[in-house]
């Protein structure tokens, strides 16, 4: 049997001896591991990176998914193309454990795969699957797609995490003082913890709770019939469900849930913090909520030559770095598009996840100032534009598509497909302006604009989420006014992004083409700023301080 020695292969330090479990549905540690959708992934990535760096003792709990989430091709007219295709990692070890959980009141059994700390140099991980000839089809489909659409996969899957997970982690007897949930997905750790130690106080006394959006569709809901039905709740009867979380209606919130389960929660960034609170505030028996702003692995994703360059100031050095890395984004722009861009020319990125509220298209609203920018000779531009919806968000796909079809005749416009973190980190290190225009107070911390700072991409970002925190407008990023929210939607739409094309035709075009001296220094400045305040290692220090007590 693994000892957590073995599991670990250092000492813990000792502020971080504490025992964690940390439990996620995705987690984005290296792009050779695809088993992550988005910027939960990162986050939960540079985590686990910054927790071995730390030597904390810590470790991750997530799945192994057969198809990872989706590759994102193209259809033969250039549109966008989800295929699911077999992964294969040799770099997993087989601990060769098999057990059973309870799905549907039938037994599933689950076989647990271990990433070592010494392979992608992150904290040891847990990946779970059921794809195994001991299961039949039904089952063994419960893992092969991250966020499957069908609900009751969707369900059998947080059974297997979390139930699964604690499970597994009583099996090998590793004694556990935390469990912490990175999002509500892992729910059943919580009815788990709860037959195990026989009430609501001692599991509060072990679970923790991130809480990651204000999206309604981040914050799953499923009938109570449904769960009581599938095993959601282990062996506990649906009444005692109901009088522990006080649920009067047909649904449960998995969110709501957690925060009074849990005994402290936290959002992910200090705006978030305010929000959330906001938005449970109603709810009684909930769980304090803190905030602690995300943030993400320098080592992992910075630019050496480059930060050396800032360090020392050395303007021509980091111009001439930032040319060779813009260059290295190019080539997959001309391999993916036929398209040449150069180096010399002002390079805006809109890269994350295609969801309406995130506005991959605002810039698109008014098509006679898009069209001035694209044509301006005296301070061209060239915008490149990636992200991976869900794949069965048709809208959304839809707006990938209308990108691909109004920018494919524009030499300097294009949309990339593979937007993961081999891709993110090219075009956070080849980008000058990183843009981020959701609707106010729905992007709960947005960390690619941390990542990008790091290497000399300037936000030119809506005051959500973590920007607050950082933005010196006009000497490390520059902010977009938002429009009065009492203003229809549209309305607030067409005055952002005249906003945005304000800011790009006054300050920003003029700088980076008139004045190289002030641009290094806003980049500099940009470098200097995001990290240590929003590098993981802060991050995964403040956990421990404020969350695993």
């Amino acid at each position: 049997m693994l000892s957590r020695k073995d599991i670990f292969g250092y000492e813990p330090a000792k502020e971080y001896a504490k025992s964690v479990a940390y439990f996620s549905m995705e987690f984005a540690v290296d792009q050779a591991l695809k088993i992550y959708s988005g910027g939960l992934g990162f986050l939960a990535g540079s985590h686990m990176r910054s927790a071995y760096e730390l030597k904390q003792n810590l470790l991750g709990i997530g799945i192994l998914w057969k198809y990872g989430y989706y590759d994102q091709k193209r259809h033969s007219n250039g549109t966008m193309k989800a295929e699911f295709i077999q992964k294969y990692y040799s770099f997993l070890e087989d601990i060769g454990l098999v057990f059973p959980v309870t799905v549907h009141s039938s037994t599933v059994y689950v076989k647990a795969y271990l990433l070592r700390p010494g392979v992608f140099e992150s904290a040891p991980i847990f990946l779970l699957t059921t794809d195994i000839e001991e299961n039949d089809h039904i089952s063994r489909t419960i893992t092969h797609r991250l966020y499957d659409s069908n609900e009751a996969t969707r369900v059998a899957q947080s059974i297997v995490l979390g139930a699964g997970g604690a499970k597994l982690l009583d099996i090998l007897n590793l004694k556990t003082d935390i469990y912490h949930m990175n999002e509500g997905h892992a729910l059943p750790l919580a009815f788990y913890l709860y037959e195990k130690h026989g009430s609501l106080k001692e599991v509060q006394k072990r679970l923790v709770f991130t809480t990651h959006t204000p999206e309604t569709a981040g914050n799953e809901e499923r009938e109570v019939d449904l769960l009581n039905r599938m095993s959601f709740f282990g062996n506990i009867k649906e009444k005692e469900i109901r009088a522990m979380l006080d649920i009067e209606g047909t649904h449960l919130n998995y969110t709501l849930a957690a925060l009074k389960m849990a005994k402290i929660a936290n959002g992910v960034s200090q705006m978030h913090g305010v929000v959330a609170n906001e938005m449970w505030a109603e709810n009684k028996g909930i769980c304090k909520i803190k905030a602690i702003t995300n943030a993400q692995n320098k080592r992992y994703w910075a630019d050496v030559q480059l930060d050396t360059a800032a360090v020392k100031k050395d303007n021509d050095a980091l111009l001439e770095r930032k040319k060779q890395m813009k260059k290295d984004l190019f080539r997959v722009v001309a391999d993916q598009s036929g398209k040449l861009f150069d180096p010399n020319v002002l390079t805006i990125v809109w890269a994350r996840r295609y969801a309406g509220y995130k506005r991959a298209n605002l810039l698109m609203q008014i098509e006679e100032r898009f069209t001035e920018l694209v044509m301006n000779k005296k301070y061209p531009v060239q915008i490149i534009w990636a992200g991976k919806p869900y794949p069965e968000d048709y809208h959304a796909i839809g707006t990938f598509n209308d990108l691909f079809w109004k920018t494919l005749d524009l030499p300097n416009c294009t949309v990339l497909t593979g937007y993961e973190l081999g891709l993110s980190a090219l075009m956070k290190k080849g980008s000058d302006i990183w843009l981020n225009n959701p609707k106010l107070y729905r992007e709960a911390s947005g960390t690619s604009g941390m990542t990008a700072a790091m290497n000399g991409s300037v936000n030119l970002s809506i005051p959500d989420g973590w920007i607050p925190e950082f933005a010196q407008h006009g000497k490390n990023s520059f902010i977009v006014e938002p429009a009065d929210r009492s203003l229809t939607e549209y309305e607030q739409n067409i005055i952002e992004a005249n906003r945005i094309y304000d800011l790009l035709e006054k300050e920003i075009l003029p700088t980076y083409y008139e004045n190289p001296k002030k641009w290094a220094s806003i980049l500099i400045n940009a470098m200097k700023d995001v990290s240590p305040a929003f590098e993981s290692g802060r991050m995964a220090r403040e956990y421990y301080e404020k969350l695993f007590i």
